[in-house]
């Protein structure tokens, strides 16, 4: 199952795609993908709805815009250096623990809305990635069971000024959370629809020009032991969102390094969660 939200922002409305490619609307019974949703158990009826009323629910308008698929999450906790190319890249070791920062829930935007460079950026990176969504409330989770704790997963960008990131002190969360610094989308897809999410292809371009090929075979941590590891610190609720590092090829590996400008289409996707685009621009 893929779920969409669609409409203006701040307006989106509960969608789904269904297998033969049809996109309907869902929202006269529910009434958004937040973590009401999840920890109602939505997503079982969400299945049920669809199989008495799939046939006769709204389509979706041809070329709506389509929303990030979770409403505002209570957290979104990313995962860095987590692939070893681009830990290599970076000239720093492969980290003993999982590299943990937040970004703020105001970044959050849809899959193919602008990105806004922001005012004084000078260093604005871009970094494709896998993010996980959490379906129910997690705390000391075992290795073994984390997956269960899966709603789906979707693509995400993970977007970067690079010198308020590192060269500001404190945390990297400055760096991180932009406005429109996480496009997150076009859809969810739950766990049924991704085979192995330990074996997707990931990639990103720049005015068409492939800047990150990857694959999350990859990861330095999978993904039961991200869960595990951060449910030991902190509670997951239903609608987290959980970002788990990008590849090789970021703007901030580069000799010299290559940041974005007005103007830059960039393009991405992950294997069997679609793509995304944004043409970027200067905050007025």
């Amino acid at each position: 199952m893929k779920l969409i939200r669609h409409g203006q922002p701040g307006h989106e409305k509960t969608g789904v795609i269904l297998a033969d490619g049809r996109h309907i609307d869902v929202s006269a019974a529910f009434a958004n993908y937040d973590e009401a949703f999840f920890a109602s158990d939505g997503l079982t009826r969400l299945t049920e709805w669809l199989a008495a009323n799939a046939t006769s629910a709204p389509e979706v308008a041809a070329g709506a815009r389509l929303g990030s698929p979770i409403a505002r999450p209570s957290k979104i906790i990313c995962i860095g250096l987590n692939y070893r190319d681009h830990a290599a890249e970076s000239g720093m070791a492969e980290p003993a623990e999982p590299v943990v920062f937040f970004k703020a829930t105001t970044a959050l935007t849809g899959p193919d809305d602008g990105l806004v460079i922001p005012r004084s950026s000078e260093k604005t990176d871009w970094e494709v990635e896998l993010a996980v969504v959490i379906g129910k409330t997690a705390k000391h989770v075992s290795y073994e069971d984390a997956l269960s704790h899966v709603a789906g997963y979707v693509l995400h960008n993970d977007y970067s000024e690079r010198a308020w990131q590192l060269e500001r002190g404190g945390q990297w969360v400055k760096g991180k959370s932009a406005d429109t610094y996480a496009p997150l989308g076009p859809w969810l897809a739950t766990p049924d629809e991704i085979v192995d999410p330990h074996a997707l292809r990931l990639w990103l371009t720049v005015n068409g020009e492939k800047k990150q090929d990857g694959n999350t075979a990859n990861f330095i941590f999978n993904i039961p032991h991200v869960i595990s590891y951060l449910s030991g610190f902190m509670t997951l609720l239903p609608g987290d969102v959980i970002s788990t590092g990008t590849p090789a090829g970021v703007g901030l590996g580069f000799n010299p390094p290559q940041y974005l400008k007005p103007g830059d289409v960039i393009e991405l996707g992950i294997d069997g969660l679609g793509s995304q685009r944004q043409v970027a621009s200067a905050e007025a």
